[in-house]
Order: C-alpha cells, then structure tokens, then sequence
C-alpha cells in the first residue's frame, strides 16, 4: 500500500515532468501575443497584431496548404498500406511473417536524415523531380508504421472467432468485413489516421531532401527561425498549430483506449 509521501512525491514528480515539456510551448504562446519583435521577457504588452500579419502573408498561408495536402495524402497511402499489411501478418501465417514486421517497423526507429539521403538518392537515380508526390512518398514512409502498428494492437487484441462466426451464418467476405471487422477496427484506424496527419504535418528532416524548392510550412518556419527577423509572424503561426494539433493528438489519445473486443484467455 502506498504511504502518503510516495503519493505526494509522485505527484511532484509528474507535474515535474508536465512542466519540463509544457513550458518552453507555453513560453512561445505568450511570445505570440509580444508587441516588440524582440523575444524579451516579461513581454512588453499585449497585441494580436502578429496574428493579422500571418495570416496576410502569401507565402506561410501557402506553405501551410502545401503542408495539409501533403499530410492529407500521406495519412490516405498509409491506410491503405498499414492496414493490408496489419491484417496480411496479424491474420495468416506465412515464412518471413516476422521478417516483414520488422522491415515495416524499421523506418520509425532510422533517424530521418537516412530516410531523407535514401529517398532523395532514389528519386535522382530514377529521375524523378521533386513535388507534392515525392514528399507524400517520403512522408508515407513512417505514417505507414504508425498505421500499422495501431490496426495490428487492434487485430491483436480481437477475437479472430468473431469473423468465423460471422462467415458459419453466411456474410460474404464483404458483408463480414463491413459489419464485423470495420467496426471493432474502426478506431484504431481513426487515430492511426490522426497521428499519421500529425506527424506528417510537421516533419522538417524528410521533407527538406524531399520537397525540392517547395516550401511546407514546418521548413517556412525553420528558415524564419534561422534569418531571425519574422520571429513575432512566426510565433504566431505557432500559437495556430500547436491550437490545431492538440485537438487530433486529444481524439487519438481517446481513441487508442482499450475499447475492442479482448481475445479470450
């Protein structure tokens, strides 16, 4: 049984934590809302004149739209792909079934620079120039594990019995796919999907040997950091994303509950 100082030494231990990660985001919050564009502290006063600045310059309002189509393709591609895949390894047993879990998972774990070298080796060796599609493959490269991953603990944790029922009272693969499988894998598919989005959203490392000239929104950001001189816009268009990014990150941390159908012990 706990004693009463381990729970409060727990609790200082976690607010510890939620402050180590919270605070450098809250900081740039308030940095947002600084008159002066000189990040000092205590901010000088307030203002949302930074936000009207953003949203008027052509160049971030397209490097965000590069950003979101480029996400909204990845997060398809790796449906597809991470859920066929899920159920090929999670349903059948074939030679190699492990060796392909793990070439599925490995692209996660490599640091993104390989991926991004890799990729862009690929496209000059077979002569491909760079556009929206090329940042969608490399994109689609990680999104597809996290997609898989998701559908797989689902699969994992599901009675395989529930299908076989369904097929012994007659549905047709289709019908059982639409009213048994669907279902139960419907949100571990959703928040696979939002993360995916997520991550794609703001990749910088892949998507710099990638993009080519294009300019999503995350590498705007980097190069504005780097001149040093729209540090307030850019703080701004922050305060956007991170407001924006909560919310799917919140849906998909609900969703990943444990709200399937528990396999039989």
């Amino acid at each position: 049984m706990e004693t009463r100082s381990t729970r409060i030494a727990l609790a200082v231990w976690t607010l510890g934590v939620v402050a180590f990660l919270w605070l450098p985001l809250a900081t740039i919050l308030l940095y947002a809302f600084n008159p002066s564009n000189i990040q000092s502290w205590p901010i000088s006063g307030f203002t949302v004149h930074w936000f009207h600045v953003a949203w008027h310059d052509a160049e971030a309002r397209a490097a965000v739209w590069l950003s979101i189509k480029a996400a909204l393709l990845a997060t398809a591609v790796a449906l597809v792909l991470g859920s066929l895949a899920a159920f090929a390894v999670s349903r059948f047993r074939f030679f190699g079934r492990d060796v392909i879990s793990f070439v599925l998972v490995l692209p996660i774990a490599l640091p993104g620079v390989i991926t991004g070298i890799a990729l862009r080796s690929f496209y000059n060796f077979g002569g491909l120039g760079f556009s929206l599609w090329t940042i969608v493959i490399g994109h689609a490269t990680f999104c597809v594990v996290i997609v898989f991953n998701n559908v797989a603990a689902r699969l994992r944790r599901t009675s395989p019995s529930l299908v076989e029922a369904s097929q012994d009272l007659g549905a047709r693969g289709w019908q059982t796919f639409r009213y048994v499988t669907l279902p139960v894998m419907s949100t571990a598919l959703i928040s696979g999907a939002l993360l995916a989005f997520a991550l794609s959203f703001d990749e910088v490392i892949v998507t710099t040997f990638t993009a080519g000239a294009a300019n999503t929104l995350p590498i705007w950001i980097f190069g504005n950091i780097r001149l040093g001189q729209q540090l307030p816009e850019v703080n701004a268009v922050v305060f956007v994303i991170i407001a924006a990014t909560v919310v799917p990150v919140w849906i998909a941390q609900r969703l990943t509950r444990d709200t399937g159908i528990l396999r039989r012990t």
